[in-house]
């Protein structure tokens, strides 16, 4: 099946805006997402919007565009591994490596959606810690679409959102009800700090980080641009920190330093990891 060239433009766009590459064959997926914006801004055509969203100076509408055309699809707790590996092996870790001194955690949520996993992590770092108070801990939740962002700091869930994921013990201790949505409380919302970020064009971004979340966006990037990502990702961990992807994804074609390790019941990468030091049992 031909695809019609404007709907190529608007992949090709998408691509240079933030690397996502688009199945162009996937047209019916693309229109009908594409469709409210012709409507809001009156296009005749996909054509129209595709030379209107290209001018240097439609910044809000090729931030529309990209809104529209990733994905956003996410869930509390997805695949519990990485959180247990968090849980289990990460925190004490850090703990016995700071000794004395008053241990310190840094995380970057990178590609959270509409939140639900650095809130997530929040909860993880709650119930796991007895000594909470003592932990300097910060998580930096980032994604390029702005829309699932503002949603993201409302910390507003329906309920059929909470039933995947929250058990009701969680969902009592850190939401409340607000009309037919729970609310994020407070003791979450303080841990985590939102930012938009574009992973393609990765802005100077504070850290170095202990952990870095970034799952199921590799799969949408490809070769090239997926690895000046992740390399550029590696370059914000601290020198044993652990970078976290999709349970689908792996990173092991990008070189030596991105084999994957086993930590508990995860599979994580720790590209800065020295030679000399001890490592986890590797996968593969």
């Amino acid at each position: 099946m031909s695809v019609e060239p404007s709907v190529l433009r608007l992949c090709d766009l998408v691509e240079t805006l933030c690397g996502v590459a688009l199945d162009p064959s996937k047209l019916y997926m693309i229109r009908g997402r594409l469709r409210p914006l012709l409507e809001e801004y009156g296009f005749a055509d996909y054509d129209a919007l595709a030379k209107d969203a290209a001018r240097p100076h439609q910044m809000q509408l090729r931030d529309r565009l990209v809104d529209a055309l990733t994905t956003n699809e996410t869930l509390f707790f997805r695949d519990r591994s990485p959180f247990e590996a968090l849980r289990q092996e990460i925190l004490p870790s850090l703990r016995e490596s700071y000794g004395s001194k008053r241990p310190r955690l840094r995380v970057w949520s990178a590609a959270c959606s509409t939140g639900q996993e650095p809130y997530s992590i929040a909860m993880t770092l709650k119930e796991a810690l007895t000594d909470f108070s003592n932990w300097e801990i910060s998580i930096l939740a980032t994604d390029v679409s702005a829309a699932a962002l503002a949603r993201a700091k409302s910390g507003l869930y329906p309920q059929h959102e909470m039933d995947r994921g929250v058990t009701p013990e969680l969902r009592n201790k850190y939401f409340q009800r607000a009309g037919e949505n729970w609310e994020v409380r407070n003791e979450l919302r303080r841990m985590i700090r939102f930012e938009v970020h574009n992973l393609h064009k990765l802005p100077p971004t504070p850290g170095p980080f202990d952990i870095i979340f970034c799952r199921n966006v590799a799969i949408y990037f490809k070769k090239d641009a997926r690895r000046q990502v992740f390399e550029k990702l590696a370059n914000r961990l601290t020198s044993d920190g652990c970078l976290i992807v999709g349970c689908s994804e792996s990173l092991h074609d990008l070189g030596p330093n991105f084999r994957p390790q086993r930590l508990g019941p995860a599979t994580v990468y720790r590209p800065n990891q020295s030679a000399t030091t001890k490592q986890p049992a590797t996968v593969g």
